[in-house]
């Protein structure tokens, strides 16, 4: 690609969302009868996750590529709020929620049968927006706004950009700041999106507006084309699913048309999140238009391809923009997570049901009997996260002679291996602050240690995980291997 994006970009910057907010819940599942009862399929659960939805799912996007976010919106006064706050602060976003009585916190619940959605079962009471709470919504948009590099408004119709007299004041104070403002539309009223910078339809959303057919091409540019004049807008992306992505810039001028790159599409749900988000990151960090949608579409490719409404990570940006070349050298990288990005990950894991498995050590002078047990875990669930002790806590705990390898180099051979999906590094003695932040399904160590002397056991059965011991493959040891190599002892 003729583009390059410096990610440390990202910490000097912050997107300000503001937008429909929700809770998403998923009930997975398996289908093996019809109910006696109605011709109707039975789900057997098998897991329950939620993660924030709507205007959260765009917020959850930028903190996933650890772009610094905050997030207005409306909530009720229900337990459902407590759990969408939770999550968000959970994930790193700024989330100023104004909580009312007058609407309860929105909620979508998807039945899920393997990969397929059996039915959605929606909470929410999509009310005009009151005046009051309008006033207050402004009122806390322009005070964060002082800090923000890009905005997004992001409409999911159900009530808070809805109302063209906010809509209008949030797109002024922008373009009175030079601040770009990035719009997800809703409905076939664009009118009160005048003005933005851009706006990012779905072809669907685009025949609304425009009036007319988009099925061909030709049309389809014709209506971007009228619809990037009468809305005064500066560009038009229109996600198109499989066929990629259009980019509008000018009236009547050559169009960009960008291939879509997924390989396999699982859920297209959150698709039109990751791309504004990706966008705004993008043109926040300084780059063109032409260059963020490119990049917004590398990462709908990846997108599709989960289950559930996941967001983007950064590491998976970074991995997919790079060339076969460049991962000879760094592709081991993307294992490689800081403790933000590893939670979104196994949330997002977590979301699709799969089964996290955690497990922890020193790992130095990786050898069989390591290899072994992390083989072993891996064999409980469907992902492992390995927590590696960093150099400083080896020391401490091992004395002045260790780590004999840095953490870099024992990171880069963990993530080599393939039973190892991430590798997570901690500076404490235990691993039981990253245990409580991860949150992981299954905790794993070796059965020279007794059930209850496993760090963490009371915090990951808390909230019914699980905590196994597995064999050990005697006879390896890092110290005996170690004191073999300093005496010129090669004998087993």
């Amino acid at each position: 690609m003729r583009f390059s994006f410096d990610w440390t970009k990202l910490s000097q910057t912050r997107v300000l969302v503001i937008g429909d907010v929700m809770l998403d819940r998923y009930i997975w599942g398996d289908v093996r009868r019809i109910s006696p009862e109605a011709p109707v399929p039975v789900v057997a659960v098998r897991h329950k996750s939620q993660v924030p939805g709507g205007a959260g799912n765009v917020a959850a996007n930028l903190a996933g590529m650890e772009c610094p976010v905050t997030l207005i919106g409306l909530c009720g006064t229900d337990a459902n709020a407590d759990i969408l706050l939770h999550l968000l602060n959970e994930s790193g976003i700024d989330a100023q929620l104004h909580q009312t009585e007058q609407r309860p916190t929105i909620a979508k619940t998807r039945v899920m049968a393997g990969i397929q959605q059996v039915c959605r079962i929606d909470e929410e009471n999509p009310l005009p927006l009151d005046p009051a709470l309008a006033k207050i919504l402004l009122q806390r948009f322009e005070d964060e706004l002082k800090e923000a590099s890009v905005v997004i408004l992001s409409d999911y119709g159900k009530g808070i950009l809805q109302t063209p007299d906010l809509c209008q004041a949030m797109i002024r104070a922008c373009r009175g700041r030079s601040i770009p403002v990035l719009v997800d539309p809703k409905g076939s009223d664009w009118s009160r999106y005048r003005g933005a910078s851009g706006i990012t339809p779905n072809t669907a959303e685009l025949n609304s507006a425009a009036g007319a057919s988009t099925a061909s091409e030709d049309a389809l540019r014709k209506a971007a084309d009228r619809m990037l004049v009468q809305t005064n807008l500066e560009w038009l992306l229109t996600t198109r699913g499989p066929k990629g992505m259009l980019l509008t810039l000018q009236p009547n001028a050559e169009p960009l048309w960008i291939p879509a790159v997924a390989k396999e599409v699982y859920d297209v749900s959150g698709a039109g999140d990751t791309v504004i988000a990706v966008t705004a990151a993008c043109l926040a960090c300084g780059l063109d238009i032409r260059d963020a949608a490119a990049i917004a579409n590398t990462a709908a490719g990846i997108v599709v391809g989960k289950l559930g409404t996941q967001p983007i990570l950064k590491t998976e940006i970074e991995d997919a923009l790079q060339s076969r070349q460049d991962r000879g050298q760094n592709g081991l990288s993307r294992k490689m997570l800081g403790a933000q990005a590893a939670i979104h990950q196994v949330r997002s894991w977590q979301a699709s049901g799969k089964s996290v498995v955690f497990t922890n050590g020193c790992f130095d002078l990786l050898h069989p009997g390591h290899i072994h047990i992390l083989h072993e875990a891996r064999a409980l669930g469907d992902r492992l996260v390995v927590g590696l002790n960093s150099d400083a806590s080896v020391r401490r705990l091992k004395g002045a002679s260790r780590p004999i390898l840095s953490e870099r180099d024992r990171a880069a051979l963990l993530s080599a291996l393939a039973d190892v999906d991430a590798v997570v590094l901690f500076s404490e003695d235990t691993p039981i602050d990253l245990i409580t932040r991860l949150k992981p399904d299954i905790l794993v160590k070796g059965d020279d240690y007794r059930i209850d002397q496993v760090v963490g056991k009371q915090v990951v059965e808390s909230y019914g995980g699980k905590v196994m011991l597995v064999p050990l493959l005697r006879g390896y040891s890092t110290t005996g291997i170690a004191n073999r190599i300093q005496t010129g002892d090669g004998g087993a």
